[in-house]
């Protein structure tokens, strides 16, 4: 199933979409790249973080302990690694949905983010979420490490990234992508719990922790009332499958 086979309305809200959420994303870039460099990085440094590393949330993490000087390096990658184990977590989501084999496996974790997996599980069909992922993914990367450069470059003379409320613009682009998701009492259930878990936890855990056991909270959630075989709707032998399961047929 390709994405040009999608109608073209369908098609045209996901890459709206996608797009919408790149852009608001890749914005923040440019906050990463000022604090970086503030945090002791050189240019370099801080543009090879958001080329190999590419989870926010980890960057953050890492240059936030680095700045305290070099005895803190083992903590920062402990860190920033306890925040990107989330991203394995929505692998085990996105495996099934993308289909992809070989060398495309390789593109596909590295733009298995936060943003490209809301994206792709908000669709309704799969040749919508396959575009939907990459869309998502690639011009997330792209945007975030022009302005990460940026930032880098410019530094200091962009004063606090707050105050243009670029703190503020991923989190509200991932709201509205979770949002429409919670049609039902199970995805309300499984949002609240997360929610709960993360906020208990934060006092008492180091950062990455609580993300992570909300994250695996969820996850254990949604699928045990499912036994672990959801499949996407306008998957054919999919559903094929599960109708001789529940002894079904023609």
């Amino acid at each position: 199933m390709t994405a040009s086979a999608l109608p073209r309305a369908e098609r045209r809200v996901v890459v709206r979409e996608a797009l919408s959420v790149g852009v608001a994303t890749g914005a923040y870039g440019i906050s990463f790249g000022a604090l970086a460099v503030a945090a002791g990085l050189d240019v370099w440094q801080a543009t090879a973080l958001s080329l190999l590393m590419f989870t926010g949330g980890s960057q953050f993490a890492f240059i936030g302990i680095v700045a305290g000087g070099l005895q803190a390096a083992p903590a920062a990658i402990a860190a920033s690694s306890l925040l990107g184990v989330r991203n394995g977590l929505y692998a085990l989501e996105l495996t099934q949905l993308l289909g992809v084999r070989g060398l495309r496996r390789l593109g596909a974790a590295h733009l298995t983010i936060d943003e490209s997996t809301a994206v792709a599980v908000s669709q309704e069909h799969v040749r919508a979420s396959r575009l939907g992922f990459w869309l998502t993914g690639t011009s997330v990367f792209v945007l975030w490490n022009l302005t990460t450069l940026g930032g880098a470059l410019l530094g200091n003379k962009l004063g606090d990234p707050r105050t243009y409320g670029l703190d503020a613009a991923a989190c509200a682009a991932f709201t509205a992508l979770l949002w429409p998701r919670l049609r039902s009492r199970d995805a309300v259930g499984v949002a609240a719990l997360a929610a709960v878990v993360s906020v208990a936890l934060s006092p008492s855990l180091p950062a990455g922790v609580p993300v992570l056991a909300a994250a695996l909270a969820a996850l254990l959630a949604w699928r045990a009332p499912r036994g672990g075989d959801r499949a996407p709707a306008d998957d054919p032998q999919a559903a094929e499958v599960r109708v001789s399961q529940q002894g079904g047929g023609a």
